[in-house]
């Protein structure tokens, strides 16, 4: 019999450059669908993570003020439960810091 239970895995990242690799790392490695990825503040402050990245980084007069770096960015995602270990790997590898599942 298989095992078709389902698990969900949480990620934070510093930024949201990281995050938008993470769900490209879960659509495209592991075939999950991107309805089923949740982005979101990691508090209850609106954020676009904690450190300056991309273009907000390379802005010409330095790191961009405007952009509210006010905590981390949480992506999550309904998974197999088979997938656990691989899933968490690829989180790591996209600059995932705290990674649960449950």
């Amino acid at each position: 019999m298989a095992d078709d239970s389902t698990t969900t895995i949480r990620a934070t990242f510093q930024t949201r450059e990281a995050a938008d690799l993470a769900v490209e790392h879960l659509v495209q490695q592991h075939g999950i669908s991107r309805p089923d990825i949740f982005i979101q503040s990691a508090s209850d402050r609106n954020t676009t993570g904690s450190v300056p990245s991309g273009g907000d980084a390379s802005h010409e007069d330095g790191a961009r003020r405007d952009a509210p770096l006010a905590g981390e960015i949480e992506v999550s995602a309904d998974i197999a439960s088979n997938q656990v270990t691989a899933v968490q790997r690829s989180l790591g590898d996209a600059g995932g810091l705290r990674i649960s599942s449950h």
